[in-house]
């Protein structure tokens, strides 16, 4: 019987860069992983293919899946669905350190949601969008979107990161409307890159 071939496995949080952990794969564990989007290890003290999660619920769902320059060691790209490490830090690494500062897009985000929270007829300019209904939030949306369109060809790049900035705010506020998270566009957005990568490995290893 020949020895099972192990590949080091380092996870990273495809959204802020940080290391989760490192296992190992195996080729089973690899299939499995890009089969079903979620990513599988090979237990060495268990001698068994795992899920992570499988017990805890905490599963990393693939982004996107890249051997190293000597084809040895795996950079797993990836976004937890709770903490990674089992004892339930965030991390393998440093746990209990500080967790990565929020985004000015999450920071933003956060203050919609306070705003969100607010009673209707609050003195907040979020709040009054939301007050407007669908009808004002589409048209703000619009008006946001014609003006950043309008400036792109030829504007300042004062002026097009300016309307770029207040057409991301309105979208925000319309996608809080819908209980919709930024963190899920930033997950599809690297969702399309991990997968056309994959498709780009495979179909170098069919012709």
């Amino acid at each position: 019987m020949s020895e099972r071939k192990l590949v080091p496995a380092i996870v990273q949080h495809a959204h802020t860069g940080q290391v989760l952990m490192l296992a190992y794969m195996d080729d089973e564990a690899l299939r499995l992983t890009e089969a079903t989007r979620e990513v599988h290890f090979f237990s060495r003290s268990r001698q068994r293919i795992w899920r992570k999660g499988e017990t805890s619920g905490n599963v990393l769902d693939l982004i996107s899946l890249t051997r190293d320059c000597d084809g040895d060691a795996l950079l797993v790209r990836a976004v937890p669905r709770g903490p990674t490490c089992h004892t339930g830090a965030q991390t393998c690494f440093g746990a209990g350190g500080p967790e990565p500062p929020p985004s000015a897009v999450e920071e933003l985000e956060q203050t919609i949601a306070l705003r969100q929270a607010l009673p209707r007829g609050a003195g907040s300019y979020v709040r009054q969008l939301l007050d407007g209904g669908w009808p004002k939030i589409l048209a703000k949306l619009a008006e946001e979107g014609a003006e950043l369109g309008a400036e792109l060809p030829t504007g300042t790049r004062e002026r097009i990161v300016s309307e770029a900035a207040d057409a991301l705010f309105h979208l925000l506020v319309a996608l809080a409307m819908r209980g919709v998270r930024w963190s899920e566009i930033e997950t599809e957005l690297a969702r399309r890159s991990g997968t056309s990568g994959l498709e780009e490995r495979a179909r170098r290893t069919t012709t």
